[in-house]
């Protein structure tokens, strides 16, 4: 687990390095604990492979995979406003209802955001050419 006082003070390589494993943690903590992110990361991964393959444009192809990793960003970010929450207590409270949820909202529109661009990008490739 991260601990901010290990950061503190260290500069350079060192703290690089400390920050470097408590984002492995944090990647292994989502991978191991929540099934959507492990979904989307492997949407992530298969889309990769995908956008690499068709015959788009180099943009094009950082786009597709931008969206995904984007999509991936905002999953770990909703993760973490759940724990958060989860952490204070578990008691039903508005703010932390409207929390969750707007977390969750920003999940959808990352996941809109990436199929329109997906959805954008192959009409382009194999319709409008």
């Amino acid at each position: 687990m991260s601990d901010a006082k290990d950061l503190k003070g260290k500069t350079g390589v060192k703290r690089l390095t400390n920050a470097f494993f408590y984002s492995k943690d944090g990647f292994a903590a989502a991978y191991q604990s929540e099934e959507a992110f492990r979904q989307e990361f492997w949407l992530l991964v298969v889309g990769s492979i995908i956008a690499f393959v068709l015959p788009v444009t180099l943009l094009q192809t950082v786009a597709l995979i931008a969206v995904l990793l984007l999509l991936l960003i905002v999953e770990i970010l909703n993760s973490a406003i759940e724990a958060a929450i989860d952490r204070i207590g578990t008691e039903i409270h508005p703010l932390s209802k409207r929390a969750k949820d707007m977390g969750s909202c920003a999940v959808l529109f990352a996941c809109f955001l990436a199929a329109i661009v997906w959805i954008a990008v192959v009409v382009d490739c194999f319709f409008l050419n």
